[in-house]
């Protein structure tokens, strides 16, 4: 038990050297998604008991409003916060982490312009090493995508029933344009969104090589 217990010390000396710098970079990172007046603390505890992984129970902490102390994590932000925080945090660890798939919902919520063109772009960063699955409404964050698929509910029958097929290069584009333009298409916004889309994949090609 002795040796059991100077060795969780080393790891938690260790633990708390590199969570200063992580805490930075995920500061840094949060501002990226426009979380301006954001502050972000990783707090230790120590268990009661010895685990696999030391005696550190390790919580993150967040503030996202000026003026408001940091709580815990996920007791005080919405959905599509909580996947603006994992998008800054799982584009610092891509390259460690070994989750296949991640998905994002509402990651657009309150977001636009600038903010939502730094989100796309870090979700091609992650797109490296894992396959990313993002439900969005927004032709930044789309146009960023390798494959496009809609998401249709249709009553039938006195019933409702949701498909969900794969899109054209030329299906993308069209609905690159509705997200533009709204209900009227014309030339002009089927041009921005083939535009959109082509500048975007060029983008990612650039930063791949």
């Amino acid at each position: 038990e002795e040796e059991l217990s100077k060795t969780s010390a080393v790891l938690t000396k260790v633990r708390k050297k590199w969570a200063k710098q992580l805490q930075e970079q995920i500061i840094l990172g949060l501002q990226d998604l426009n979380f301006l007046n954001v502050s972000f603390e990783i707090s230790f505890e120590e268990r009661e008991k010895f685990t696999a992984l030391g005696k550190d129970q390790i919580h993150f902490l967040i503030s996202t409003n000026p003026g408001e102390t940091v709580k815990e994590l996920s007791k005080v932000v919405s959905g599509g916060e909580l996947s603006r925080i994992m998008l800054a945090i799982k584009t610092l660890l891509a390259d460690k982490d070994d989750t296949e798939t991640l998905i994002f919902d509402e990651i657009d919520t309150g977001i636009s312009g600038r903010t939502a063109q730094k989100v796309a772009e870090k979700m091609a960063v992650i797109s490296r090493n894992h396959q990313i699955i993002c439900i969005t409404h927004l032709p930044q964050i789309a146009s960023q995508a390798n494959a496009h698929y809609l998401i249709e509910k249709n009553v039938e029958e006195k019933g409702t029933t949701t498909r969900i097929r794969g899109l054209s290069y030329e299906e993308s584009v069209e609905e690159l344009a509705r997200m533009l333009g709204g209900a009227k298409i014309t030339e002009a916004v089927l041009q921005n969104a083939a535009e959109m889309k082509d500048l975007a994949q060029q983008q990612k090609n650039t930063r791949l090589k």
